[in-house]
């Protein structure tokens, strides 16, 4: 029962740590809105906060994730190579997605290796989890296994092709609330599948 609590708890310090991130944005650049910005864009450089603000909304919540990863790896050891490979992919995703606050927009545009490091990261992120998510639904329950399928599919639709016009800020930010969704499911359903394993490879004494 531990590791259930343990890795859903650092999915849970994510969100919290995302959505703290996204409330307080404004707090300095009151011209920023939601609408019709990145929330990178935010976190740029020369603008007043933008590490704190890339440490909260990327840096911390993907190490979180990757943590939680950490604490579900062991107990799939016995669930076959895809669900290793695809835990090992979604970790990626979240190493990614830290990294994106690592390597910060430039607010000038004049730091170009900058701006190419950020979108590596971007895509990088979407690009690991849509295979991900997939390995990690196959020979799953049928509900997960469709909420992978549909995580995989949406989220670089709404990330990638969707953000067009007035609400790309929008777009990204369901498409995030997606990617979060999917963590905190995936923590819970493969947690159990750890707990179970780890009864299977130790049976009590009678």
């Amino acid at each position: 029962m531990k590791r259930i609590h343990v890795a859903t708890g650092w999915v849970l310090v994510a969100i919290l740590l995302f959505t703290l991130a996204l409330l307080l944005a404004n707090l300095g650049v009151p011209e920023f809105s939601h609408r019709i910005h990145p929330v990178a864009l935010r976190g740029a450089s020369g603008l007043p906060g933008a590490m704190l603000f890339n440490a909260a909304a990327f840096l911390l919540p993907g190490l979180a994730l990757a943590l939680a990863a950490h604490r579900l790896r062991t107990g799939l050891r016995e669930a076959g190579w895809a669900a290793r490979v695809g835990l090992a992919l979604v970790q990626l995703s979240a190493l990614a997605f830290a990294l994106q606050g690592v390597f910060a927009l430039d607010a000038s545009g004049v730091d170009v290796q900058a701006m190419r490091l950020h979108a590596l990261m971007w895509m990088l992120w979407w690009l690991a989890f849509v295979p991900g998510a997939g390995l990690l639904g196959l020979r799953r329950q049928w509900a997960f296994a469709l909420a992978c399928v549909g995580a995989g599919v949406l989220v670089p639709v709404i990330a990638v092709l969707a953000p067009v016009g007035a609400w790309v800020g929008v777009a990204q930010r369901l498409a995030f609330a997606l990617w979060f969704g999917w963590w905190l499911l995936a923590a819970v359903v493969l947690s159990r599948v750890s707990t179970s394993s780890a009864k299977s490879a130790h049976p009590s004494r009678k």
